[in-house]
């Protein structure tokens, strides 16, 4: 990341700054998919106590919205070119209320998880088309901003979430934030008309082939990293449905999925030379830049939800308290994130990329190491919420950072194709942090080095049992 965020002098017409309404309903929308996504954690006692099942339940829920975000929101973004970004935009709002009103009604565990699908069906149709609007709409430093406000938008929904959702879900119920959601999504389709109409654009076809390639190599990527520790990282356990010469079929699907991956993009270089239609535009990844900029957005983007998921699942299954106590426990963790997210961006013209990237990953590398060192059974000790604080801020600067230079690397006519890959990295790697950290056995009770390396027996009793 050696190029800086263009944050050049705007020119005559950008000179006059545009109303930020459209942005307030823009984050409205993103914080409508963000509430749902925080709600889950938020909720895992009264949803494992009335539905009589797992914890391992609302992981697999959230990972199954994760999966359909990141399999189809490059679908998502071809048919917002198609039909237009406004008219996406306001689809993808009304299906993803609907979903959230079919969740808030669930009448089991499978039937929320298979709504949570719908709901990410959605939210891939939406995601791209809020990149599109913000470039439509701004321009300049004040687009720069749109973006951070949009990242704080996600930050501060996740506070929401903590705060409402542990309240009511502890007084009333779990299921009436669901319904709130609802009535957000109700609200942004009705402002959504105010909101600038984006034109079709001609001579788009979708590469149903690219959607087929990408879509199974993201499900068989997720699918594999989810069931890593129920079918055995390498030899097949019992649980496993079928094992291929006795390997468990988890690391072969992950595998499988990579080279699915790498044929995705040469089928796509081979249409891009016959000056066909590529599912996903490739000059968003031509640049060293841009590719370094994705794997960071890769890395972030899967230790937040993974940090985000094991906190409430401590906080709720181990120690036992509420969805309100959890909410108090989490909020400085939420409003560091947003604090980052809102402020970084004033620190483009004083920092390059590289540098803000630097400091941010080595913020988060102490946040984590310092949790990891502090956390006990009492959760409100001072220094566990300062690592809560300290990870955050790197967090939330690094999902800015890393957003305004894919974005300010490609012109505006690319922001769907930006838009689409920022959904499949961060969703893709949300799928991959939250089924690692929700199948993580070893949390609480580590197992022996000899249960883990056949080899430890003939190391000495002091170090085979530890």
């Amino acid at each position: 990341m050696s190029t800086s965020v263009k944050t050049a002098a705007a020119s005559p017409t950008e000179a006059t700054r545009a109303s930020w309404l459209p942005m307030i309903i823009i984050g409205l929308a993103q914080i409508q998919m963000v509430l749902n996504v925080n709600a889950l954690p938020v909720s895992i006692g009264p949803i494992v106590e009335e539905f009589e099942t797992s914890p391992t339940t609302i992981s697999t829920a959230l990972v199954v919205y994760s999966l359909a975000v990141a399999a189809f929101v490059m679908l998502g973004a071809k048919l917002g070119k198609i039909i237009g970004a406004r008219l996406i935009f306001q689809i993808g709002v009304l299906l993803h209320g609907l979903a959230m009103l079919g969740i808030a009604l669930s009448p089991s565990a499978y039937i929320m998880v298979f709504v949570q699908l719908l709901a990410g069906l959605a939210a891939a149709i939406l995601v791209p088309s809020l990149v599109v609007l913000i470039a439509v709409h701004y321009k300049g430093p004040q687009q720069a901003q749109a973006l951070g406000y949009l990242g704080a938008a996600q930050a501060s929904a996740g506070v929401a979430a903590f705060i409402v959702v542990g309240t009511i879900g502890t007084v009333l119920s779990w299921r009436i934030p669901f319904g709130m959601i609802a009535i957000v999504a109700v609200a942004v389709l009705f402002l959504s008309f105010r909101l600038k109409s984006v034109p079709k654009q001609s001579g788009v076809s979708i590469d149903w082939i690219g959607v087929f390639l990408a879509a199974l190599s993201i499900i068989l990527i997720s699918l594999g990293f989810n069931f890593l520790n129920a079918w055995g990282l390498f030899i097949a356990t019992p649980n496993a449905p079928f094992a291929i010469l006795g390997a468990s079929p988890a690391p072969i699907m992950i595998v499988v999925g990579v080279m699915l991956g790498q044929a995705f993009f040469a089928w796509s270089l081979k249409r891009e030379a016959l000056n066909r239609s590529t599912l996903l535009a490739l000059e968003v990844l031509d640049t060293r830049v841009e590719r370094a900029t994705t794997f960071a957005l890769f890395i972030i983007s899967g230790l937040g939800p993974a940090v985000n998921f094991l906190i409430p699942l401590y906080i709720q299954i181990v120690q036992g308290r509420t969805g309100l106590q959890t909410a108090v426990s989490v909020i400085p963790y939420s409003l560091a994130i947003f604090t980052g997210t809102a402020f970084i961006v004033r620190a483009f013209g004083r920092l390059t990329p590289r540098q803000i990237g630097w400091i941010g990953f080595v913020v988060v590398s102490i946040g984590l190491t310092m949790l990891a060192f502090t956390i006990q059974n009492e959760w409100g000790t001072p220094l566990v919420i300062l690592s809560l604080i300290v990870l955050g801020l790197g967090e939330g600067s690094l999902l800015t950072l890393v957003f305004n230079v894919l974005v300010s690397a490609s012109p505006k006519e690319l922001a769907g194709d930006v838009g689409a890959l920022r959904g499949t990295t961060n969703n893709l790697s949300t799928a991959v942090g939250t089924a690692i950290a929700g199948r993580c056995r070893w949390a609480y009770s580590p197992p022996s080095l000899a249960a883990m390396w056949p080899a430890a027996q003939f190391l000495p009793p002091s170090l085979r049992n530890n």
